[in-house]
């Protein structure tokens, strides 16, 4: 294979995990109006580290010895599987699932910020003019209501999973470095899920009394894709071409996220979009092209 075609094979990867987590704010919304969202959040981690532990066993991978790859396994396991899924799931559970979708955009934002800023480099003024056009579609998103908007928007909900992808770019990225300093990724994610997992089952057992919420199949089973699909393949997955591709380079990919939400709120939750909606799409998307040009 040569080095060029080897270049292209992150990005597609990349793209893969992008369109399967696209289906989270419907998943997230699903689950959410039969169990409280603060309950999915801490369920959707411990289910994926009762998976990722004995995988993780079975497959013979240690954890991280070294005190420099110990605490950005720590720091991806909280920002990724603890503090992002509890603000995503309250935030998703007060906003539609088209906004969700869309705010998660930002998260290229944010984690070319974190790497430029851990790296100690400055993005071109391409990647800034990109990120600038996409960031205005995101303020242009929260800000802009319309009455005939389908689905319930709030600003606080979204403004919280704004919030949340602050701790997942911040995850992403402490990831990548573990994956970058000779981590497997495989590695980085399994035992990144069951350190959140075992944080949050103190608070979710003390939240249940012990027992499970009595929910559908429909609403376990979004759960379950949640924490083993979404958590557990997609983080592997996106580590893996996060530090392989590069941070930077990798991450504008995300911007193509929503493209799979918006089609699925479309048909499986009735939503519709707005002319804000739209234009703030239209903005987004032409972010991504100016930004893919670094």
């Amino acid at each position: 294979m040569t080095t060029k075609s080897s270049s292209w094979i992150p990005v597609l990867v990349a793209l893969a995990v992008v369109v399967f987590w696209g289906a989270t704010p419907v998943f997230t919304k699903v689950a959410a109006r039969e169990i409280d969202p603060l309950l999915v959040g801490m369920l959707r981690t411990l289910l994926g580290g009762l998976a990722a532990a004995p995988l993780a066993l079975g497959l013979r991978i240690k954890p991280p010895r070294q005190g420099r790859q110990i605490w950005p396994l720590l720091l991806s396991g909280f920002c990724g599987f603890v503090a992002f899924p509890i603000l995503y799931t309250i935030g998703q559970r007060m906003t539609s699932a088209m906004h969700g979708g869309l705010i998660l955009a930002a998260l290229p934002i944010f984690t070319g910020l974190y790497a430029a800023a851990i790296e100690r480099r400055r993005p071109s003024r391409v990647w800034w003019a990109g990120c600038a056009v996409a960031f205005a579609g995101e303020i242009l998103l929260i800000l802009g209501r319309m009455p005939t908007s389908a689905g319930e928007a709030s600003i606080l909900g979204d403004c919280l999973i704004l919030f949340a992808s602050l701790f997942a770019a911040m995850g992403y990225v402490a990831g990548a470095r573990l994956t970058q300093s000779g981590y497997a990724s495989l590695g980085t994610t399994l035992w990144g899920v069951t350190a959140g997992a075992l944080a949050v089952a103190p608070f979710l057992a003390f939240e249940t009394g012990g027992s499970l919420p009595e929910a559908s199949w429909i609403a376990w089973g979004t759960i379950a894709m949640l924490a083993w699909v979404t958590s557990i393949m997609g983080y592997i997955g996106w580590y893996w071409a996060l530090g392989h591709g590069g941070i930077a380079r990798m991450g504008t990919i995300q911007f193509l996220q929503p493209l799979s939400g918006l089609v699925l709120a479309f048909f499986w939750l009735g939503e519709r979009p707005t002319a804000i909606l739209i234009a703030a799409t239209i903005m987004i998307f032409a972010g991504v092209v100016i930004a893919r040009r670094r």
